[in-house]
């Protein structure tokens, strides 16, 4: 709260103590700085939430997975490309990079994100490649459609 000192001499009698009464105003620069660096964080952060490598995902009716934990994610492009995260990966080293990265815990989710136009076989030798290093829970990623038929945003399903 600010204060509003009272005018006058110190050295002149009873104007010497000083009267305090509270100024009404409310300065707002502080917070807009804030806010306005908030937002250019926000702007800058924003487009890097997406996972960075493009494919197009198929569609189906299946309801998103609740995850509270950040999700391990293999794509496979049309080309049969392996990405693990946004890092270019070849299908061998995929396993062992995994059981690194997750300490040896087969219990750790991996989503695979495959390209709707992908060779089922790149597919199917990712999905056999997490299998022989012991990885159980694999889910399928997808994005739904809605009741008109168009594509939604994209969700996870097993």
């Amino acid at each position: 709260m600010a204060v509003k000192l009272g005018g006058g001499h110190p050295s002149r009698g009873r104007s010497a103590r000083r009267k305090f009464s509270p100024m009404a105003d409310i300065n707002v620069t502080p917070m807009v700085d804030v806010m306005l660096v908030l937002l250019i964080i926000f702007m800058v952060t924003a487009p890097l939430l997406t996972v960075g490598v493009e494919v197009e995902l198929p569609k189906t009716s299946a309801e998103a997975m609740p995850n509270p934990e950040e999700p391990l994610v293999v794509t496979v492009r049309s080309d049969n490309v392996v990405f693990l995260q946004e890092t270019q990966i070849a299908i061998e080293e995929l396993g062992p990079r995994l059981v690194a990265i997750t300490a040896n815990k087969p219990d750790t989710t991996i989503y695979v994100r495959g390209d709707a136009t992908a060779n089922w076989d790149g597919i199917a030798q990712v999905l056999a490649e997490l299998q022989a290093n012991g990885f159980t829970k694999v889910g399928i990623v997808t994005e739904t459609k809605d009741q008109t038929g168009e594509a939604a945003p994209a969700q996870k399903s097993n």
